[in-house]
């Protein structure tokens, strides 16, 4: 067990549910958005290396490798998933927040930026769904796979063999190198052993549609704020092309290349990833009290 995951679990009672987090390092807030079947281990390679000069919070969002279900009546399309972002900013009394997104995650960011910019700083977007890629054509089967009885449990025992964790159409065009065993355990073990979350999960995948990302881009322009692409040239799920049409939509919007990576950055290239994420926030912090 690494240091990172031995970290304290915290807790916050939210209108919605319950949000477990993760805290480390202390100055201008940093917070971590992961998207589908992850959870806040996706960065815990990258959430120590910012936390030497930031107070970084990585919470377990509930995505599918959570381990707490939102309330029965609570919305999960992916405006509500927003503003539970948004509401836990508010709950920690966060301001000038660097919230950054990977995956799903990314999408969530993006929805937060347009509909909820109150509380943020700057937006940083790592390889994420936009525009009419949500969710990518690859991964639509799982929108099938969640109306059939079942399937999301049998997705969830299926992964657990190696070899099939490495087909596109899985986590092999997540990440160039397989992801460790002990980390595609803990990801799944939530589906695996929990009706509830399967149950979640499949809500949430019924209600990803490329409206919601299509319509937040036409409210790109009114994002004044300091915006960072960090995407990986490599990305067979996300094309660059996005990125480019991401960084020229937001007025400070700027793109920044990471290679011999796939969508997970932070589990490709945790170093170049901090490395950018940090120069950004330190960029913004001293760009704020000029």
């Amino acid at each position: 067990m690494t240091a990172f995951e031995q970290l304290e679990l915290h807790e916050i009672e939210l209108p919605q549910g319950t949000i477990r987090y993760r805290e480390l390092g202390t100055g201008e807030p940093i917070v971590l958005v992961h998207g589908l079947l992850a959870n806040g281990l996706l960065w815990s390679q990258v959430a120590p290396q910012l936390a030497r000069d930031f107070r970084v919070i990585v919470p377990d969002w509930p995505l599918g490798a959570h381990i707490t279900p939102l309330r029965p009546e609570a919305d999960r399309t992916p405006p509500a998933l927003a503003k539970l972002i948004a509401d836990f900013l508010t709950a920690l009394e966060l301001e000038n927040v660097t919230l950054v997104g990977n995956d799903t995650g990314g999408a969530l960011c993006q929805l937060v930026a347009v509909n909820h910019p109150e509380r943020l700083g700057g937006l940083v977007l790592t390889p994420c769904d936009a525009f009419d890629n949500f969710l990518p054509t690859l991964f639509k089967p799982l929108v099938l796979t969640a109306r059939v009885p079942g399937g999301i449990l049998a997705v969830a025992h299926a992964l657990r063999v190696r070899p099939l964790q490495r087909l596109p159409l899985t986590l092999g065009w997540l990440t160039k190198r397989p992801l460790e065993p002990a980390l595609v355990d803990a990801l799944l073990r939530p589906l695996r052993t929990d009706r509830r979350i399967r149950r979640e999960l499949a809500a949430i995948l019924r209600g990803i549609s490329s409206r919601h990302t299509l319509e937040a881009a036409t409210r790109f322009s009114r994002f004044d704020k300091p915006v960072l692409i960090a995407w990986a040239t490599e990305d067979r799920v996300f094309p660059l092309a996005h990125a480019e049409r991401l960084a020229a939509a937001f007025p400070q919007g700027r793109l920044e290349r990471i290679e011999d990576s796939y969508t997970f950055v932070p589990v490709d290239q945790p170093g170049r990833t901090a490395e950018l994420i940090g120069a950004f926030a330190r960029g913004r912090a001293t760009a704020s009290t000029r």
